[in-house]
């Protein structure tokens, strides 16, 4: 549902009765493609990391802080460069990595897996980190991808606003493309610091997302995956 069919109420947005936090907060109404605007890449990066460091120079001012501190005088362009080149690289689809791939010379029929994959993402409610692990497998259709392709599809999903289940499916749906071939497992197990550090203040909880595609859907499938994992 678009965001134009919400109704401003004089205590905040409500869509179909709920508060833009309750939404927020419980990961409800996300879409598969991550929200960017048309003209998302009309500033190039050096015009955005100028434009980040004014503004939080500016939240810095609001929240009291003495920005001629030795210590905080440099923190606005800091932070602005690790949005643009680092934490959110992954908004730029100029950063997508290149992907190269090989015949299945081998003649390998079953499962690939490739597990513990880290990756740091943020939460694009609160923009605080999601810190977790994701396991991907596939089986080949004809072609096969470098291993460490698959952890750098991984870290540009993870490196933009996000929510777990839309990054899930998002590498899922790039590696079922990349591939050719709807036999893809991803499992992503993470914790949210949005959970641990604030709100209900749960810092034991981890959330498990999981897409099952092709040959995945097989329930045996799926238990000799999870054997691989928890192995």
């Amino acid at each position: 549902m678009k965001i134009d069919t919400l109704e401003k109420k004089h205590n905040g947005y409500k869509l179909n009765g709920f508060s833009i936090e309750d939404i927020g907060d419980d990961h409800m109404f996300t879409g598969l493609e991550t929200p960017l605007k048309e003209d998302a890449f009309k500033l190039s990066d050096a015009q955005k990391k100028e434009c980040i460091a004014i503004l939080f120079e500016e939240i810095m001012d609001v929240m009291g802080l003495d920005l001629t501190d030795d210590s905080l005088k440099g923190t606005p362009n800091r932070v602005a460069k690790m949005y643009i080149d680092e934490i959110f690289s992954g908004l730029n689809p100029k950063n997508k990595p290149q992907v190269a791939l090989f015949d299945n010379k081998y003649q390998y029929n079953q499962m690939l897996v490739e597990k513990n994959i880290s990756f740091y993402s943020n939460c694009e409610h609160h923009f605080v980190p999601i810190i977790g692990k994701t396991h991907i497998a596939y089986v080949s259709s004809g072609k096969v991808i470098g291993l460490s392709k698959l952890n750098r599809i991984v870290q540009y999903y993870a490196k933009r606003p996000q929510v777990q289940e839309r990054l899930t499916n998002q590498i899922a749906n790039e590696l079922k493309k990349i591939l050719d071939t709807e036999d893809i497992a991803v499992i992503i197990d993470a914790k949210h610091l949005c959970v641990s550090s604030r709100g209900i203040k749960d810092d034991t909880s981890a959330t498990v997302t999981a897409y099952y595609g092709g040959l995945f859907k097989n329930s045996e499938k799926i238990t000799e995956l999870q054997n691989y994992i928890n192995n």
